[in-house]
């Protein structure tokens, strides 16, 4: 049997085990703030909500994941998700705020500027069988105009790696 690992995936080989515990517990209930923070570490934003409060959790920039964990108005987490997903990357329409974006899915994986000052792309890997990332064009005013699918540097190939198990 014959498994290909690619040039990045060597350096990511001892990330993995350190990265074991890093989505949020099955049984959030009971579970406060501080103690979420203690498992998952400090979130990336803390966002108000009309019923308390969100922690946003990325896990990236090569990760696949972001985690957003709610709380209530006590303090203690009631529900989690993760958000980079088929279904929120199909809510991105053009038009959209950048705001409305970093609300549905976090923060991206990677900003790319675009040439001549035409504004930013944004990164998103995820979880899917075909080696893509979601990337979001944003204009100089913010705005998304346009959205979709595409492959990352590390799936371009060439540099490929094989090791034989027995």
């Amino acid at each position: 049997m014959q498994i290909r690992f690619s040039r990045w995936s060597w350096l990511l080989l001892p990330l993995l085990t350190a990265c074991s515990s890093y989505a949020p517990p099955a049984n959030l209930s009971n579970i406060t703030k501080d103690e979420l923070i203690a498992k998952m570490g400090v979130p990336d934003v803390v966002r108000q909500t009309t019923d308390g409060t969100r922690l946003e959790f990325p896990r990236g920039p090569m990760g696949k994941h972001t985690w957003f964990v709610y709380l209530d108005a006590s303090g203690r987490a009631i529900r989690s998700e993760q958000v980079l997903t088929e279904q929120n990357f199909n809510r991105i329409m053009p038009g959209m705020a950048q705001e409305e974006v970093r609300q549905l899915l976090g923060r991206p994986g990677e900003v790319q500027g675009l040439g001549r000052s035409r504004g930013v792309v944004w990164s998103y890997r995820y979880e899917n069988y075909h080696c893509l990332w979601f990337q979001v064009e944003l204009t100089l005013e913010q705005q998304v105009r346009s959205a979709g699918y595409g492959q990352p540097p590390e799936c371009m190939g060439g540099d490929d790696i094989i090791v034989s198990l027995k």
